[in-house]
C-alpha cells in the first residue's frame, strides 16, 4: 500500500493502517446500570477474590474529581512512530487518515474510549474537538494510559476522562501514532479487550471482564448492603474487627438487621 500517513508518500508498508478489531456486542440488558452502582474499590476487590488480580489501570487519574463513569470498553491503540510506516509528520491533516479518527466514528451511547498511550506525555491524545464529538456521539468517558490537550475548553465539555495529565501537543506531534481499534491494549498494566466493562470513578479505573461482570454485580450488591450496616455499628462504638470484614455472628446480625428493615 501506498502510505499517506508517513514523510515518504511512496514508501510501500506491510500493514493496511489502521488495524481494525472487533468488539463483542452481547451486553445483558441493564448490566451496565447495575454495574453503575458498583464502586470501582469493590469490583477491584471481587475480581481480586475471584482471581482475577491485575484490573486497576494505574496511572490515570480523573481531569475534573467527583467524576464517575460505567460502560463498554471501545480501545483505540497508539504505537510508537516508525518513520517508515506511520509518523505525525503533516500534523493533523494526517491524523484524519488514522484510527483515532475512525474510531470516534464508531462511538456508540454508553461507550468508554480505553486508550493506550504508553504514558507519553508527548502525544495529547485528545482534544477540544475530539472529545467535543465524543460526548455528541453519547460516549461515557475516557481512559488514557497517557495525555490530553486544551484541558481547560475539555473540562466545560463535561466528559469524565481518566488521564495521566496535560499536554501542548496534539497527538502524533512526537513519539505515538494512533495505530489501530478495537484491538486489545495494555493500559497502566492492565489487558483490556473490546467489550469489557470499565468502572470509573475518583479511586481510578478499573477493568472488568466482560464475563465476569454479572458476577461482580451480585457480589458487589452484597458487600456494599454489609458495609452500610459496618459503618453504622462502627459509629456507633463498635469493635473494627467485629464488624469489617463481618465475623459469623456479626453476619448473623446483618442479616437480621436486613430482615428488619
Amino acid at each position: 500500500m501506498t502510505s499517506q500517513l508517513t514523510h515518504t508518500e511512496s514508501a510501500e508498508v506491510p500493514w493496511d493502517i489502521p488495524v481494525r478489531g472487533t468488539r463483542r456486542t452481547e451486553t445483558a440488558p441493564g448490566l451496565v446500570a447495575e454495574l453503575g452502582r458498583v464502586s470501582s474499590a469493590t469490583a477491584c476487590a471481587k475480581l481480586h477474590a475471584d482471581g482475577i488480580r491485575r484490573t486497576f489501570v494505574h496511572g490515570p487519574t480523573p481531569l475534573v474529581p467527583g467524576q464517575q463513569a460505567t460502560g463498554v470498553a471501545r480501545t483505540l491503540q497508539f504505537m510508537p512512530q516508525r518513520e517508515d510506516v506511520a509518523s505525525g509528520l503533516g500534523q493533523e491533516d494526517v491524523e484524519k487518515h488514522t484510527a483515532l479518527w475512525e474510531v470516534l466514528e464508531i462511538i456508540e451511547p454508553g461507550d468508554i474510549l480505553v486508550v493506550q498511550a504508553f504514558g507519553s506525555p508527548f502525544a495529547g491524545c485528545f482534544g477540544d474537538m475530539l472529545v467535543r464529538y465524543f460526548k455528541k456521539k453519547g460516549g461515557a468517558g475516557i481512559v488514557v494510559d497517557g495525555y490530553i490537550r486544551d484541558a481547560p475548553r475539555v473540562k466545560q465539555l463535561g466528559v469524565p476522562i481518566w488521564c495521566r495529565g496535560t499536554t501542548p501537543h496534539y497527538a502524533s506531534q512526537s513519539d505515538l501514532f494512533p495505530w489501530g481499534y478495537d484491538v486489545p491494549v495494555a493500559v497502566g498494566g492492565v489487558l483490556c479487550l473490546p467489550g469489557d466493562l470499565v468502572i470509573a470513578d475518583d479511586d481510578g479505573a478499573v477493568v472488568v471482564p466482560a464475563a465476569k461482570a454479572p458476577a461482580v454485580v451480585e457480589t458487589a450488591r452484597d458487600h456494599e448492603q454489609w458495609e452500610v450496616f459496618s459503618r453504622l455499628k462502627i459509629d456507633d462504638g463498635a469493635r473494627l474487627g467485629d464488624y469489617y470484614p463481618l465475623t459469623q455472628a456479626t453476619r448473623d446480625e446483618y442479616e437480621q438487621w436486613r430482615r428488619d428493615a
